[in-house]
């Protein structure tokens, strides 16, 4: 093959690849380039009002001061009744190296204040920042870093976050009270912001946004130090408090938390700058008032929030791990069995993701309901059948398959009709992956040897996240372990680990991002608790065995009625 066809072929394959990632995350990129819009039409008007000269700020300038630049006049001004003075075209306001004249400083103020003058340096450069900060967010919102793919709807909200802080900080300054850098962060909603990225879309989302956050309140107040560093310090202990809220009562303290906190980095920040102390009252109940309220808003907005975004947050997940919910209570009437060892694969599954760091409230809700498609025919199911005899004896096996294989699809479909989080459908969906169905295969196959193992798979993918991972191993050692006899530590921990090295030959943890590390953390952690659970009892001395008939009672021994007539005789 020559070159030229080699080169030629590449570009097609790269042409495809391409148009594979357009079509796959279009909304995405309509998304990314029409917030690069507003960022830049807000950034416009930002600069356009604002009193800079060559990209600097008027006030940066004194007179008597030796001038570092030299600054010429792009367009001529004539005098008016604000400011009698005129400027020329090309003329030189100020030269490097020579002082500034009061006249000099006039000029570079009229400059600054007419409507008809543009600080196009300035809006480049922003406009550059803006984009070196898209750049960054596409780095830190990747699939690599965060562990898995960002959905629209949190890129969404983000997006209109980061506008709307964007335009508060820029257009803030503009009033007299917020010019001051210490007062402009009472204002600036990066606490509010964060607390819900990080309830709804997790604590490492919120981090990644703060940093994003502080560096655009950087840019939109003009590069000043101080609200961007308070901006960032905020923002990081708002997402760090709420890491572990299990109660929406519990967002009240977190706000209260958040408020001695901004106070607190308020007089840091005077102390670090060496900043006046005389309006300290009016900066701490600023500071105060922001951390509370952003908290008690959060609160308000979360709920709808949740429920048009249908996420998986802390609150949404602890509703749905009630067990008294109707769903729950059918369960148990109509598939106890079923009922049972999802409990017990939740207990198995949440342990384990402690253990790794895995999102634990996930697991425990996606393994209560990761078998919920079973109700409708629980009676095919051994763990519900109670010792009775099976459903599938007189049935195919290719029909028995079917019956087994749709519990999967009937979870799913009933997880979506209820608006489950999608984390919680990906859970039931993927933990029994495209693993074979060797029991109805194996019968099949002595039937007929030429049957597929395709036709006796599930139909569905591998875990693609570390939850839905160890719920896929929580069902299998669960409903396995069951079998064993005589289930001793040592065989359980041989039994655990033949378990899980099935599951990695078979390849069905290829798709997530479980270590080697972790899944010897799994083991022990499943070893812990199943050891616990089949340990051994003492026999009680007057303890009987239900099935064996009991003991004919001995001719020495009397009844309670002779024993009593006997001690009568005695004391007569």
């Amino acid at each position: 093959m020559s070159k030229k066809t080699t080169s030629k072929t590449d570009f097609v394959l790269m042409w495809a690849s391409i148009t594979q990632m357009i079509r796959e995350n279009y909304g995405k990129l309509i998304l990314f380039f029409s917030g690069i819009i507003i960022a830049g039409v807000l950034c416009f008007f930002n600069i356009a009002t604002r009193e800079t000269v060559a990209s600097f700020s008027v006030s940066d300038f004194e007179v008597g001061q030796i001038a570092d630049r030299t600054i010429i006049a792009e367009k001529s001004l004539a005098p008016d009744l604000s400011s009698p003075i005129a400027v020329e075209e090309g003329e030189k306001i100020i030269k490097k190296g020579f002082p500034i004249t009061q006249d000099a400083l006039n000029k570079l103020k009229k400059i600054a204040e007419s409507p008809v003058y543009m600080d196009y340096r300035a809006f480049a450069n922003s406009l550059l920042f803006l984009l070196m900060l898209s750049v960054l967010w596409c780095l830190l919102f990747s699939r690599s870093r965060l562990g898995h793919r960002v959905e629209f709807k949190e890129a969404l909200i983000e997006v209109i976050f980061f506008l709307v802080t964007y335009a508060v900080t820029a257009y803030g300054r503009m009033t007299s009270f917020f010019l001051n850098d210490f007062t402009l962060p009472v204002i600036i909603p990066s606490a509010f912001c964060v607390f819900l990225i990080a309830i709804l879309f997790g604590q490492l989302s919120a981090f990644f946004f703060s940093c994003l956050l502080a560096f655009g309140v950087f840019n939109a107040c003009g590069y000043r130090l101080v609200p961007a560093l308070f901006t960032f310090v905020t923002s990081v202990s708002a997402a760090a408090i709420v890491r572990n809220i299990s109660r929406r009562i519990d967002m009240v303290f977190v706000s209260l938390l958040l408020s001695v906190l901004e106070v607190v980095f308020a007089f840091l920040l005077k102390v670090i700058f060496n900043s006046e102390f005389t309006d300290m009252v009016t900066i701490c109940g600023g500071m105060a008032f922001n951390g509370f309220i952003s908290g008690i808003l959060a609160l308000g907005f979360l709920t709808p929030l949740e429920m048009l975004l249908n996420t998986a947050s802390v609150f949404r997940l602890m509703d749905l791990s009630d067990l008294n919910s109707p769903l729950m209570r059918r369960m148990l009437l109509t598939a106890s069995g079923t009922y049972s060892h999802s409990m017990m694969v939740a207990s198995l599954a949440e342990n384990a993701c402690r253990d790794i760091g895995a999102n634990f409230l996930v697991a425990r809700v996606g393994a209560y309901y990761h078998d919920i498609g079973k109700m409708d025919q629980a009676e095919y199911f051994v763990e519900n059948q109670q010792g009775g005899e099976s459903k599938h004896k007189d049935i195919n096996p290719s029909l028995s398959v079917s019956v087994i294989r749709s519990h999967v699809k009937k979870g799913v479909e009933r997880a979506i009709q209820m608006r489950f989080p999608k984390q919680i459908v990906d859970i039931i969906a993927e933990h029994h992956g495209n693993s074979l169905i060797a029991y109805f295969y194996n019968e099949a196959k002595q039937k007929d040897p030429s049957v597929a193992p395709e036709d006796f798979s599930y139909t569905g993918v591998p875990p693609t996240t570390r939850e839905s991972a160890v719920v896929m191993l929580a069902d299998t050692v669960e409903a396995a372990c069951r079998t064993l006899e005589n289930p001793t530590h040592s065989r359980l921990d041989k039994f655990i680990q033949q378990l899980i090295n099935a599951k990695i030959e078979n390849h069905q943890l290829d798709n997530c991002s479980l270590t080697f590390g972790d899944i010897t953390r799994i083991r022990e952690s499943f070893l812990q608790l199943l050891t616990g659970y089949y340990h051994s009892r003492i026999e009680y001395p007057d303890q009987k065995d239900p099935d064996q008939p009991p003991a004919e009672p001995k001719e020495a021994e009397h009844t309670e009625d002779e024993a009593v007539e006997k001690e009568e005789k005695q004391n007569a």
